[in-house]
């Protein structure tokens, strides 16, 4: 196993870092087109709409998002209709935890799936049209949030924060992942390291802004892992699929990033 996740981790290293910091933004765009169609067909999969109707909705997803990619007028709408989601039917579901897929929630979810994927894969090209450090500080919010949760966890861990949904995560985990954020953006700001980023442009509104905005940002990337969680609980897999031999499907390692993306987009065009 341990071999399958090194050689997966490799391949997609080589394919995504050169296209990320070398390629044009119509490449990268592409890419993450691509990434966004396959994370669309697990979505679908875990609302047990299987075989052709999965394939279809993917298909689906991939018109509109070709569709809208020049139409930079929906990208604003697009973020506020991801955060009104994530706000709003994330929390919900968490601690309610309804049927997602039967009665109503099955068809709002697979219309907000659409909105969801087209949300977060226009904020990654926006942020990639900014610049690669701009990017790649965007996409380090979550993983240091998921690193200082594990680390933290595995050292301090006692209190389970969603027990019923994901056991491993603890309120300590999630108390170091924020840390491990608030940490490393302050010092980036500081050292005026690799600018313009995320944390320069939020900085840039204040202290207190900056550290709120990622505070939430945090919060929400945890909300995200577990709505996935949810999804998979109560479709009875343990991965959304089996596309990342060792690694488990592609919505398993963006699930933290849905809701960030379009929500940190919006901060900062909300901040002006």
């Amino acid at each position: 196993m341990l071999k399958t996740r090194v050689i997966t981790a490799l391949v997609l290293l080589a394919i995504f870092l050169p296209v990320t910091l070398f390629a044009p933004i119509g490449a990268f765009g592409a890419l993450i087109g691509v990434v966004v169609v396959f994370a669309a067909w697990e979505w679908a999969r875990l609302l047990k709409l299987g075989g052709a109707g999965a394939i279809v909705y993917a298909a689906i997803a991939g018109a509109i998002l070709v569709a809208t990619a020049r139409l930079g007028g929906v990208v604003k709408p697009l973020f506020e209709a991801a955060a009104i989601f994530w706000i709003c039917a994330g929390p919900f579901v968490l601690l309610r935890r309804p049927t997602l897929a039967a009665g109503p929630w099955r068809p709002f979810l697979l219309a907000a799936g659409i909105v969801l994927m087209l949300a977060s894969w226009h904020a990654l090209v926006a942020a990639r049209a900014v610049g690669v450090p701009f990017v790649l500080s965007l996409l380090l919010v979550v993983w240091l949030a998921d690193i200082g949760a594990y680390f933290a966890g595995k050292a301090f861990g006692r209190h389970k924060l969603a027990p019923a949904i994901s056991p491993g995560k603890t309120w300590e985990g999630a108390l170091g992942g924020w840390i491990a954020v608030l940490v490393v953006s302050t010092v980036a700001v500081l050292a005026h390291a690799f600018e313009p980023t995320l944390y320069s442009a939020l900085f840039g509104r204040g202290a207190a802004a900056a550290l709120g905005a990622l505070t939430v940002l945090v919060a929400f990337s945890i909300v995200g892992d577990l709505f996935e969680s949810t999804m998979k609980r109560q479709a009875g897999v343990k991965d959304s699929s089996g596309l990342l031999p060792g690694h488990g499907g592609v919505l398993d390692r963006i699930d933290a990033l849905l809701p960030v993306l379009p929500l940190a987009m919006l901060a900062l065009s909300l901040f002006g």
